[in-house]
């Protein structure tokens, strides 16, 4: 029953579309189909949405790489969305557009900060500030910080490189 080169019988690894992804799409919780909350998310072009694979849903499931990752709505059909998301291929970045369907994208939460930071400038704007720079955060003030053994000053003391080296 063996053919004469291959005495035995060896699995072949798998290079199949969904191999490798028994954990990646697995689901925590209950297996039953999402709520109507996803039927009902409006998308428009420009959205930036997170490609969250459901793997309950085999219909327009996107491929395992795009899992995770954040891409912007181009164009929106009846049943789902075609999204462009950079890859890296080599040495530079490709744009690719996928077409999946809305139960595998969510609305992201990149641009949040974005958003809020505007809606804050303008209302500086209004009330008539004419500075809107942003600033790094300031360094802490110094603290004790009780150890079991002795009790240290944390803090931040000033640094000279030519002290340090005694050049």
């Amino acid at each position: 029953s063996h053919h004469p080169r291959h005495p035995k019988k060896m699995v072949r690894k798998g290079y199949g579309y969904r191999n490798r992804t028994r954990e990646l799409f697995s689901k925590v919780g209950p297996r039953d189909l999402d709520g109507i909350s996803k039927y009902i998310t409006t998308f428009k072009r420009g959205d930036f949405v997170d490609v969250n694979c459901n793997p309950s849903v085999q219909k327009g499931l996107p491929f395992k790489f795009y899992h995770g990752k954040t891409g912007q709505v181009v164009n929106i059909t009846p049943h789902g969305v075609t999204v462009r998301i950079s890859k890296e291929v080599t040495s530079r970045i490709q744009k690719k557009l996928i077409c999946t369907r809305f139960e595998h994208v969510r609305l992201s939460a990149c641009q949040n900060e974005f958003y809020l930071r505007v809606k804050q400038n303008e209302a500086r704007r209004k009330a008539g500030e004419k500075r809107n720079k942003r600033f790094p955060a300031t360094p802490q003030n110094e603290k004790f910080i009780r150890t079991k053994r002795r009790v240290r000053k944390v803090g931040f003391s000033k640094y000279s490189f030519y002290e340090h080296y005694k050049l």
